[in-house]
């Protein structure tokens, strides 16, 4: 696959519910109650459970290994947690948008791609780049 700066990845948009956050803590051993206790996540000042930042890392990871076809050519990947998705306790959740694009195509042969979070229209991920070969 050659790539060409200013290349856009097919966008992906996931819902994320309670149950998704249920699931994931169970599979990182993460049971921070700010993720799945609403009266806890509340009374630390949050505005409801959010979903761990890991798990929004991760989706945002997908983006561009569906894209690659072959994961095994994502050679880095690095974001800072900017804003917090927060999830209602209903069956729709949270929709949370991915976008990327080829900032950079690097002469030993790997790209830089720039991906984009949202969610409610607001970024939640920052910096979150990945380098692909």
């Amino acid at each position: 696959m050659g790539y060409t700066a200013g290349d856009e990845l097919p966008p992906l948009d996931v819902r994320v519910t309670r149950n998704r956050l249920v699931r994931y803590a169970g599979a990182s051993l993460d049971f921070n109650p700010i993720h799945w206790n609403e009266r806890f996540a509340k009374e630390v000042g949050l505005p409801d459970v959010i979903a761990h930042g890991m798990l929004t890392m991760a989706l945002a990871g997908r983006l561009v290994t569906d894209w690659l076809g072959d994961p095994g050519r994502l050679v880095e990947y690095s974001c800072r947690f900017t804003r917090p998705v927060v999830v209602p306790d209903d069956d729709e959740g949270a929709l949370v948008q991915f976008t990327g694009k080829v900032g950079e195509v690097r002469e030993d042969g790997t790209a830089r791609v720039d991906i984009t979070a949202k969610f409610d229209g607001k970024t939640v991920l920052g910096k979150a780049v990945a380098v692909v070969r």
